[in-house]
């Protein structure tokens, strides 16, 4: 039978890490071990950690005395245990009763041979499709969003996320979203983890993608269902989530793409972008997200000149 590591990184999610833990707990695990789980704290400040248990599954909780950023979280809790596989797992999500079966039969199958990262299907409480698989980015893909064009000529600009009448079935896939990113372990060490230059946002896409290149493609299995909450933590954060998002795409296209696609991203970053945000601001009267907006964008060209984003 195939072993599981659980990683969860946990920042003030309140009620939702005890029930992801409870989650797992309750789950089948007769075809998939869970052999440990590991909830790496970034300084929380709520009381998130208050009274964790995990019934029979051994539990380990790791406390930053900072906020390390989230892709340094995970490599700092992948590295306490030595299952064939490490999860990836949100606070914010809870596995239901036969997830983990589901995974673990596939895992034993030979459908699962050459396929290194696996995903599952998000759902809300009603149990309708989420956001699950989404594209690498592009050039393409960033200037529509930030134009809106991907909503308007999405055969022209298609959106990053892939939509749910685009994943009626399982199969390969760019990359399945991180809430629950199941790695063989051999990979996740080949590759030395999650690249911690990202605090936050496309560690996984990155990881996705290096993994591709290496020969491990990821595989997204619809019949495993994942309620997934979204954003619990990363919603505190108001606005600066967005500039924290322009610092890893940034990197990213520096460290993925040619120089000139990477170089025409930043022009449009600095340009485009933000007109757009403040003239739809104007029009909607949002006043102080005017000067939201504005020091959002210049903390980020602050950042851009003395990080070594360029050189990634």
């Amino acid at each position: 039978m195939p072993t599981a590591d659980v990683v969860i990184v946990n920042w003030n999610t309140g009620r939702y890490l005890g029930e992801c833990l409870r989650s797992i707990a309750r789950a089948d695990r007769s075809q998939l071990c869970v052999a440990r789980i590991v909830v790496v704290d970034n300084a929380s400040t709520d009381d998130s950690l208050r009274g964790l248990t995990a019934a029979d599954i051994p539990l380990e909780v790791v406390r930053n005395a900072r906020n390390r950023g989230f892709a340094a979280a995970c490599n700092q809790g992948a590295v306490q245990g030595c299952s064939d596989y490490v999860l990836f797992l949100n606070p914010d999500t809870r596995l239901y009763q036969d997830t983990l079966n589901v995974i673990g039969r596939f895992l034993r199958s030979p459908a699962a041979d050459g396929f290194g990262i696996f995903g599952a299907l998000m759902v809300d409480e009603r149990g309708s499709p989420q956001i699950s698989c989404s594209r690498f980015p592009s050039l393409r893909v960033y200037a529509g969003k930030m134009t809106g064009l991907d909503r308007l000529m999405p055969a022209l600009f298609p959106p990053q996320h892939l939509r749910p009448q685009e994943l009626t079935r399982s199969g390969i896939v760019d990359q399945v979203i991180g809430a629950f990113f199941l790695v063989r372990r051999p990979l996740f060490c080949e590759l030395d983890g999650f690249d911690e230059r990202y605090f936050l946002y496309l560690e996984d896409v990155d990881f996705a993608l290096r993994a591709r290149c290496a020969g491990w493609p990821t595989y997204y299995l619809r019949q495993a269902r994942v309620h997934h909450a979204e954003n619990v933590s990363s919603t505190q954060l108001g606005p600066w989530r967005h500039y924290l998002m322009l610092c890893s795409r940034s990197r990213y296209a520096f460290r993925h793409w040619t120089r000139p696609r990477a170089w025409l991203l930043m022009a449009l970053t600095l340009s485009v972008e933000p007109v757009a945000r403040l003239a739809t601001a104007a029009v909607r009267g949002q006043w102080a997200d005017l000067w939201t907006t504005v020091a959002v964008y210049r903390q980020f060209l602050r950042w851009f000149r003395t990080s070594r984003a360029v050189g990634a």
